[in-house]
């Protein structure tokens, strides 16, 4: 293009002076502060606006509207549309949570003066409240930009293009600068949010429109001037970026995109929207279809039937369930040419299914020209709509005089059917009750559709196509708690942001009553907010704005249940956990499984519970804080809740025993462990016992945190957690055990149980071996010793010694060790335990061999292994491999050595046991260097390093690094050698361990060579 872009005259949108005269034609009502003068001045006309200053005229004359404050009080009236506002609701308007000591005197002040400025009859007093009368047609400029906007849409659906914008432009001109300019308050905040957001909306639909009538040079200057006064929106840019394409910038446009991909990395850390990066992968490939369209010519008008449009407004900031908008969407697009599209969505109460179904039903207009019915069902209520009663309403909507509608259900609804033959009709019914409330009401005829939102799933609703609503996505919510509150305010605390979505569950009416508190109170501060949200035992009443509760949503869905489905909701909320299996349910409830499940599968219906998987059940965070609540005020008798609770744990506690016996044929601890009333499952093989201890991993691990209270179920709890002792090697869950156990030695050591203590003790020094805190295992296990002597209970004892020998091996101890595992291996054999005199073995075979007595150590492991194989446990037989795998290999026996390793491995791999996995790999790694095979050496080195990545502690690591140095040596990668030596040390160094000067002396080489 030649020279600068043409910039447009700049005015004031909405001044007196420049808005456009209103039309001759009724297309819309006229401005507010246009008012033409009377023939007669009585009575006197009233004109009020808010889009701009809070301004008010009487017969063309302004009237004062006095202080700041007292304009936010008239605010506040004119925007409730005629209805009253108490006195309560109008000193939390003006001044929030902190209103000042006289604020009742100032509010009857403010109105007193009102209503003498205004004169009689307009400002009144009823029910101890206020209310604007006289405010309806276009007395108010609000009214009137939303008849003009739904005027403009109406234009638009009717494919009148040119109508549709110059009404937009006629809204749009009705502002006279910000929303409520220079009024105070957290409702005139609130009310300025919204009220810019929606003007905002109908900039970017009426540049739309500009776009599809081929004025995309000129809307170039306005969309450079709107993006820079909303850096963030990304709709904006998208426009600008399509207008400079079509103007042939195609650079430009593309740098629209850089410069906005670059914007949001900087303020949000996030991605352009799939829209945008789309847009921009058109644009670099010159994609022909966005090339300028052609404006469409205005239909011819004609007559039509009734046309009903009854939809609910949908939200100015709606935001996320993209997949769900066009799921919906193609459903209801695909009803013409079929007999009918059926849509029900189902979903916890609070989730967001009218807000989504309205705002699809509103995208879906230009597929249903005939109309668009709407009904508010009550399902969730009490008393739910007669479907005659609403077939009654859609008849008399379609155009039936009251006298010719049928009296019965049946014939009311055959007419209803037969005035939509032939009509493509779009009908919601919304808040449905069940299946039979909504038959009636189905449109019949091909071209029509019906979209009917429920709690319950409709699976007897035949041919609906089910959707099941679940909460936002965790960046949803976060983008739908900033259009609420504002960018600013969560840009400076996003992670207070992030905690306060996470406290809501991410359901939708949550997040937007938290939002709407936090918007009203400019005192508070996000951090402040989610403070208040920490606390689960206030969650649910802190979530309550005005007549929105979280808590009541929940509390109409409870209120319809049967009694045996109340009793299942409310103790299936007791126990921790992500989620619970039917087995687990039925040891809560005391019923048989199928009995169990039928219950449960109840409230998923009602969409109370969500099935997680095929015998697995969920229930979202904030149903379980209700659900709790409704076991304290209802179950009765007070005792079954814990009866509840020991039903699970005894549950858990036998079926976790009946894995370990399973996995360590012989093993004595079962014959030392709290006694159970349930018998647990029975598993058919070890796969099935593993698969089941590795799925309920996190329940059991939660639930045993979640007993660490009561003193009848702790020990039970620590049992339970010794059981599980597999879940501290796995790796994935190793952190998760750590935290369980130093939970319950707490508990333990306040409880003052020796013998309870010493075995939660035990799992602690368990877990921080795991983890490679030997210093800390050590003395941990010395203090078991010494406790459970005190208890006479000779299990731990025998445990921690084979802990202690192992501790003091790694430690280059081996004079401690060897005399540590020779008590360990007296103790096992006073107890005939078997597979822990076989452990003990093992680990004495490696301390002969750190001593240098390999022959010695190859006759232990194999005895330790052979006792291991004859009692066929194969998971502790595979320690016994890796025990003698190691002493084969300092004997150069390495063809037998990689053997035994190499079985040791697979059940390592098979029992899902990361640690064991990876040192085996780092063992087989000293197998290959000793047999000079580098590059597998380094392979496996490597691999070792990617199992062991966050757990076995950094000890561990360094070993294997070292190990991987010499196998990089070995290939000529000296350099990369190198490297790994040096972190080796610095590993060492900082656990003060004795191989940082071996390590050290090996840079020195290294170094000469490179």
């Amino acid at each position: 293009m030649d020279g600068a872009p043409r910039v447009p005259e700049q005015r004031r949108p909405g001044s007196p002076a420049e808005r456009p005269a209103p039309p001759k034609s009724p297309v819309g009502p006229k401005s507010p502060v246009e008012p033409e003068p009377l023939e007669s001045p009585e009575p006197p006309v009233l004109r009020f606006s808010v889009l701009g200053p809070v301004r008010a005229w009487r017969d063309g004359e302004p009237v004062g509207t006095g202080s700041p404050q007292q304009r936010a009080l008239l605010a506040a009236l004119l925007l409730r549309g005629g209805r009253t506002a108490t006195a309560a609701e109008l000193i939390d308007a003006l001044w929030g949570g902190e209103p000042p000591s006289r604020a009742l005197a100032a509010v009857r002040t403010y109105a007193s003066r009102l209503r003498k400025a205004l004169g009689p009859g307009v400002l009144v007093s009823e029910s101890g409240g206020y209310a604007v009368r006289g405010t309806d047609g276009d007395a108010l400029d609000v009214a009137v930009a939303q008849g003009l906007a739904a005027d403009a849409e109406r234009a638009k659906n009717a494919g009148d293009l040119c109508a549709s914008r110059t009404l937009l432009d006629r809204a749009l001109a009705l502002w006279d600068g910000e929303t409520l300019a220079g009024v105070p308050g957290p409702y005139a905040l609130a009310q300025r949010v919204r009220l810019e957001e929606w003007r905002l909306q109908l900039s970017e639909t009426r540049l739309d429109m500009d776009l599809e009538q081929g004025c995309h040079a000129e809307a170039v200057s306005e969309l450079t001037a709107l993006t820079a006064a909303h850096p963030l929106r990304e709709r904006l840019r998208e426009l600008l970026m399509l207008a400079l394409y079509r103007s042939g910038r195609q650079a430009e446009a593309l740098a629209v995109y850089a410069d906005t991909r670059r914007l949001l990395a900087d303020e949000l850390g996030v991605d352009p929207r799939p829209g945008l990066q789309e847009l921009h992968q058109r644009i670099l490939r010159a994609d022909p279809r966005l090339a300028e369209p052609s404006s469409p010519a205005p239909p011819a008008p004609a007559a039509a039937p009734a046309r009903p449009a009854q939809l609910p407004a949908t939200v100015p900031d709606f935001t996320g369930r993209a997949s769900f908008v066009r799921e919906l969407g193609a459903i209801l697009a695909s009803a013409e040419g079929r007999v009918m599209a059926v849509s029900a969505v189902a979903g916890i109460g609070g989730v967001g299914k009218t807000t989504l179904a309205v705002h699809v039903a509103h995208q879906a207009r230009t597929v249903f020209p005939d109309g668009q019915l709407y009904v508010d069902l009550q399902g969730a209520g009490s008393r739910a709509a007669e479907p005659e009663t609403v077939l009654g309403s859609f008849l008399r909507a379609l155009g039936t005089p009251d006298s010719a509608v049928p009296d019965s259900l049946e014939e009311r609804a055959a007419l209803y059917r037969s005035l939509l033959d032939g009509r493509r009709v779009l009908v919601l019914l919304d808040n449905a009750r069940d299946a039979a409330q909504v038959r009636p009401l189905l449109p019949g005829t091909e071209g029509c559709a019906a979209l009917v939102t429920s709690r319950v799933r409709m699976v007897d609703l035949a041919g609906a196509h089910l959707v099941d609503l679940d909460v936002m996505s965790p960046d949803e919510a976060l983008a739908l708690f900033t259009r609420i509150v504002g960018e600013e305010r969560v840009a400076s605390e996003r992670t207070a942001a992030l905690d306060v979505v996470a406290a809501c569950g991410f359901l939708p009416l949550a997040i937007r009553i938290a939002a709407s508190r936090l918007a009203a109170r400019r005192t508070w501060t996000v951090s402040v907010l989610a403070a208040k949200l920490a606390d689960e035992r206030s969650r649910l009443d802190e979530l309550r704005a005005g007549d929105l509760a979280v808590k009541a949503t929940f509390e109409l869905g409870y209120g319809q249940l049967e009694p045996a489905q109340a009793r299942a909701f409310r103790l299936l909320g007791l126990a921790d956990g992500p989620d619970i299996s039917l087995a687990a349910a039925s040891a809560v409830l005391d019923l048989p499984a199928p009995d169990a499940e039928d219950l449960l599968e109840s409230l998923v219906d009602a969409s109370l519970l969500e099935s997680a998987a095929p015998g697995r059940y969920r229930l979202h965070d904030l149903v379980r804080l209700y659900a709790r609540a409704c076991a304290e005020r209802d179950e009765q008798p007070p005792g079954e809740r814990a009866a509840a609770l020991s039903r699970l744990l005894d549950f858990y506690l036998a079926t976790a025993a009946a894995v370990y016996a399973i996995e360590r044929p012989g093993d004595r601890l079962a014959d030392h462990l709290a006694a159970t009333d349930h018998p647990g499952l029975c598993f058919p093989d070890r796969e099935a016992a593993r698969d089941w201890l590795y799925t309920e991993a996190s329940c059991l691990l939660s639930f045993a945190r979640q007993c660490a209270g009561p003193p009848d179920m702790l020990r039970r709890s620590v049992d339970l957690l010794w059981t599980a002792v597999d879940l501290s090697e796995s790796g994935a869950n190793s952190k998760e055990y750590e935290a369980t156990a130093r939970t319950l030695h707490e508990a333990a050591r306040k409880a003052g149980v020796a013998r309870v203590e010493a075995r939660a003790l035990m799992t602690l020094a368990h877990a921080h071996l795991d983890g490679g805190r030997f210093d800390l295992a050590d003395e941990e296990a010395e203090r078991v010793v010494r406790l459970a002597r005190r208890a006479d209970d000779l299990l731990p004892v025998c445990w921690a010694h084979n802990a202690r020998g192992v501790i003091a091996l790694y430690q280059g101890r081996t004079e401690a060790g060897e005399e540590h595992l020779t008590r360990a291996l007296a103790h096992f054999r006073t107890l005939g335990d078997r597979p822990g005199e076989a452990s003990a073995l093992c680990n004495l075979s490696r301390v002969r061999l750190a001593a240098g007595g390999t022959g010695s150590a190859v006759a232990l492991a194999q005895e330790g292994m052979e006792i291991y194989d004859a009692m066929g446990n194969s998971l502790r037989g595979a320690n016994g491999r890796y025990a003698l795998g190691m002493a084969l290999t300092q004997s150069r026996r390495l063809v037998e050595a990689a053997d035994r390793l190499l079985e040791a491995l697979e059940v390592f791999r098979d029992s899902r046991q990361r640690l064991w996995e990876g040192m085996t790999l780092f063992r087989l790694a000293e197998v290959d260097i000793a047999g000079r095979r580098y590059a597998q050496a380094a392979a496996n080195a490597e691999t070792a390093l990617t199992v062991l990545r966050g757990i076995g502690g950094q000890w561990r690591r360094g070993n294997v690094l070292t190990v991987l140095g010499h196998a990089l040596t070995g290939v000529g990668h000296t350099g990369r050698a190198r490297v790994c030596w040096e972190e080796a040390v610095r590993i060492y160094e900082a656990l003060e361990a004795p191989e940082a000067a071996a390590v050290r002396a090996l840079l020195a080489p290294v170094g000469e060579a490179a």
